[in-house]
Parts: C-alpha cells; structure tokens; sequence
C-alpha cells in the first residue's frame, strides 16, 4: 500500500515532459500595486490603472536600456484599470501610451459595462500596438458574495452590506488570447480554483496560462498564497507555465513542473520578466478531465455500500442459535 503508488509516481515522472514543444515567449508580469488595501482599493478614481501604466512605461525604459528582456506579451493584473476602457477616453489612451511604449500586446483587467444589457463584466481586454483594444475575455465562474450574490433579497433581511455585493454578468467563451507567439489561456482569479474551468481554458487550444487577479481587497492575509498554490497545481496538471498578475502580489513566474522562478513582494510596484516554454501536449490531466474523479468516487462509494452490507448480514443472528433445549410438561428435558 505505501510503496507501490511511490514506485508508480517515480516511474511515471519519466513520462512527464516540460520541454517547450511550441517554442518560447518571453512574458512580463505587470504588478502595478494599489492606493490601499482592502475593498475601498479604487476608491481614487484611475490611480490604480496610473500605477500598472506607470510601472510598465518603467519596463519599457528598462528594456531600451539593455537592462531587462523584450517582452513579447505583457500580463496585467484583473481590475488594473478602475475605469471603463470603453467608456472613459483617458483611461484608454493611458491603456494604449503603455501598449506602444512596451511594443507588445497588453492583457488589460477591467470592469466593463456591456452595451447590450449595461450589466457590469470582470473582463480582461487585449490591447495591441498601433490597433487598440482587439478582443475581450469575461470572466465565467463568478466569486459568490462579491462578483454576485446569492438569496440577496433573503439576506438583505439581516444587513444592507449584502447590496455592496456586485451583479456582474458571467461570460461564456473560454477561448483566450493569441499574443505574439504564445495562445493564451485566461483564468481570471476565483477560475483558478475550479478544474472545468481552467481545463477548458486549455482544451480551447493554449500553450500558456494566465492568472490575472486582484488581491488588494484581501490585504495581507494568506488568500494570495493560496492562489498561488493553485496556481502551481495547475502549472502540473496542464503541462504549462503560468503567469501570475497581480494588483497588490503575490504575482509570479511558474513552470510547468510547478515551480516557482520569480515572484514578487506584497503591496509593491513590481515587474517580471522571464522567457517561458510554450507548450502544446496535453497530459493525461487535460485529456481525461473529471473522469478520475468520477471513478474513484463511485469505487468508493461501492466500497462504502458493500462494508455496510456486509456489516450488517454479520450481525444479523444465526437461525437456532440461542435456543435452548425443548421442555417437557415435567420439565427441562432431561430432569430427573
């Protein structure tokens, strides 16, 4: 029982692969910080998206000096921009001075109001050089009590606070973004946590996944290494690197084997750069999704039901066993 899975694990690592099957990209991570923690972190109109400009322009500056790597894509973090892109000009035009200052395409977070229904959507917009804003991914598995709320009206007995949470929309199309070299899938922050979702993302056709989050309402607790661990997890069992962005950290560079190479501090303006592997194989992982755990749990459950049955047929009392010997009308058989 305790050496056999060891003995499988290390023969099967032989068969995981990590070498760069689709070539290479080299990605920057933008951490742009925020004015303060917790939920009030936008409350300075634009000082959120100025940071994640800010920082980048300072790459830019890097890389013409020799002091940092190209990048080919750029990764900002969910909600580094507090304002509409599509609705605010300045706010795009600061997008854009960022775009053509780093001369790559540029993975935006922002709350946007969608035009049909005017419901807000946590969505992350593709900006190139010299085109602007190209294509949008929205974000599909919505946080309960933040991005939407449950029963409101139930709860709203008990406190108004249930009204601060939002009535975002949640999108449909799992498909991420081409950038430069690499296909890259989005998992915006909460996806991270579901196997579907990021497994979708990734079936969808990506060589590279991309967690762009916003920590800042979490401060300083333990919540963004918990991201980060999932992230890992899922650097494993994809077979890709993944890029971690964040507005207040931890954002970091994960290789496909789940380790980590860079990462940054929390509640600092930072930036990662590293060339990653882009990698198309699928494991057996993404191949086969759910379906491990569908067996395993229907195995035990089998195994739950027959140690019950079983239980059961070995208390039941054998027939006979107990009974005494017969009575005569003179007595116990066999009295004098």
């Amino acid at each position: 029982a305790v050496v056999l899975p060891l003995a499988a694990g290390v023969t099967a690592s032989a068969l995981v692969h990590t070498d760069p099957d689709q070539g290479t990209a080299t990605v920057a991570a933008i951490q742009g910080n925020v004015p303060r923690a917790g939920l009030d972190f936008n409350a300075q109109r634009r000082a959120v998206l100025d940071n994640h400009v800010k920082r980048t322009l300072q790459l830019a500056d890097d890389v013409r000096a020799g002091r940092a790597a190209r990048p080919d894509l750029v990764i900002w973090p969910e909600n580094s921009s507090d304002i509409d892109p599509f609705r605010n000009v300045d706010a795009a035009a600061q997008i854009q001075r960022a775009t053509e200052a780093i001369q790559a395409p540029i993975a935006v977070g922002a709350v946007v109001i969608d035009q049909d229904d005017k419901l807000p959507r946590n969505t992350v917009v593709l900006y190139e050089p010299g085109a602007g804003a190209t294509d949008t991914y929205t974000k599909r598995q919505l946080q309960p009590f933040g991005e939407t709320m449950p029963y409101r009206s139930f709860f709203r007995i008990f406190t108004e606070t249930v009204d601060r949470a939002g009535t975002f929309q949640p999108g449909t199309d799992p498909r991420g973004f081409s950038m430069g070299p690499a296909k890259v899938a989005i998992d915006t922050c909460y996806e991270v946590a579901f196997d579907g979702v990021v497994r979708d993302s990734v079936t969808a056709g990506a060589n590279l996944i991309a967690i762009p989050t916003n920590n800042a309402t979490f401060g300083y607790t333990e919540m963004t290494y918990q991201q980060l661990a999932m992230s890992r997890v899922r650097a494993v069992e994809h077979g890709k690197a993944v890029v971690v962005a964040a507005t207040s950290g931890v954002s970091a560079i994960v290789q496909p084997d789940g380790s980590v190479t860079a990462r940054t501090g929390m509640f600092t303006a930072d930036a990662l750069v590293a060339t990653l592997p882009l990698r198309g194989e699928a494991t057996l992982a993404t191949r086969l999704g759910a379906w491990p755990e569908w067996v395993m749990t229907a195995l035990g459950l089998m195994a739950v039901a027959f140690s019950l049955t079983t239980k059961r047929r070995r208390s039941r009392p054998t027939p006979g066993a107990g009974v005494g010997e017969e009575e005569t009308d003179g007595g116990p058989a066999g009295a004098a």
